[in-house]
């Protein structure tokens, strides 16, 4: 089944600008509060995420808003503005601390937690925030916010019935996607593995509805529609004890999606590094997070929380990775 059309469009997607509006070296770091490295990461590679920044920084959306209390769309844009404004040299991110709980109820202020946990709780807090005010959309007008017009993509998964041949296909929007590297050693060999078709028998309760019983299935899921900003997490967690997976997976400074979608047809999808989180540590459970994101000016900084140091794309690409940020 194709998705139905979005009866409303909330953002227009060619209002959003992928080009830096106005070129500068970079803002300040970030102060840890405590534990807050994970945190600070994620404020910095959304702070440099040009599209972002720039809907941010026109203030769009605090001029609209009428949230009372907590809105994520606004702490971000007082965040990003204040960071690309600011002259000082660290800057204190009090707003996101102080909402922490309304942002992911898992977290704690002052205990450690994951990078990727808390990008996918604040691009979430940022879609209730664009959702606010509009009831009872259908699914398809809730991906046209400006974070789904960024961030989001579609995936689409195909179901094949070793049986009887029938195919069922279905969609599934998503912010980021999650790699599997236990096997992979690269960037795009994760990728290969994710749209490679998976044999699932009928124990894991597949019931084919033309057989109509539990059957063995073949699936493929492939990337069906790109995102202007494509997340990717390189899943180091080996199993649920923290056990940390610690080889080095190669990723490209240029991405091209295009060997990742349903239709391999075409022109290449050629993709830009800008950000990149680094977990350092011997286990998933502690050790220490931080970053290298691309400023306006076209060159790379090493941010680890106050600290902010310019360095080549050599270094960027020779770490550990565990979060990838591409830019169409």
């Amino acid at each position: 089944k194709e998705m139905t059309p979005p009866q409303r469009i909330l953002f227009p997607p060619e209002e959003i600008c992928m080009d830096w509006q106005q070129r500068q070296r970079p803002g300040p770091g970030l102060r840890n509060l405590g534990s807050t490295c994970y945190i600070n990461v994620i404020l910095q590679c959304l702070t440099y995420t040009p599209p972002l920044a720039n809907y941010l920084l026109s203030r769009e959306h605090s001029q609209l808003c009428f949230h009372q209390g907590f809105c994520m769309m606004c702490i971000m844009e007082a965040h990003v503005r204040k960071v690309l404004r600011s002259s000082a040299t660290a800057i204190w991110p009090r707003a996101v601390i102080r909402d922490l709980k309304l942002i992911g109820e898992e977290f704690e202020p002052d205990t450690a937690g994951d990078a990727f946990e808390f990008l996918c709780c604040a691009l979430k807090a940022m879609q209730r925030a664009c959702l606010s005010g509009s009831s009872n959309l259908d699914v398809s007008s809730q991906t046209t916010t400006i974070v789904h017009q960024i961030f989001g993509g579609l995936l689409k998964s195909r179901v094949t019935c070793l049986r009887c041949q029938a195919v069922s296909d279905s969609y599934k929007a998503f912010l980021h996607i999650l790699l599997d590297i236990k096997e992979a050693s690269s960037l795009t060999a994760a990728l290969e593995d994710f749209v490679t078709p998976k044999r699932l028998d009928g124990k894991n309760c597949f019931k084919c509805s033309k057989c109509e019983k539990k059957v063995t299935i073949s699936k493929t899921v492939t990337v069906h529609h790109v995102p202007k900003v494509f997340t990717v997490c390189l899943e180091r967690a080996a199993d649920h004890t923290g056990k940390k997976i610690s080889t080095f997976v190669e990723y490209p400074e240029y991405l091209d999606l295009l060997p990742y979608m349903s239709d391999t047809a075409g022109e290449p999808l050629l993709y830009s590094l800008y950000a990149v989180v680094v977990h350092s540590g011997d286990t998933c459970l502690d050790g220490h997070f931080f970053c290298y994101t691309k400023a306006s000016n076209g060159l790379w900084y090493k941010m680890d929380d106050e600290s902010v140091d310019n360095c080549g794309i050599h270094a960027v690409l020779r770490q550990q990775a565990y979060l990838l940020f591409y830019a169409r």
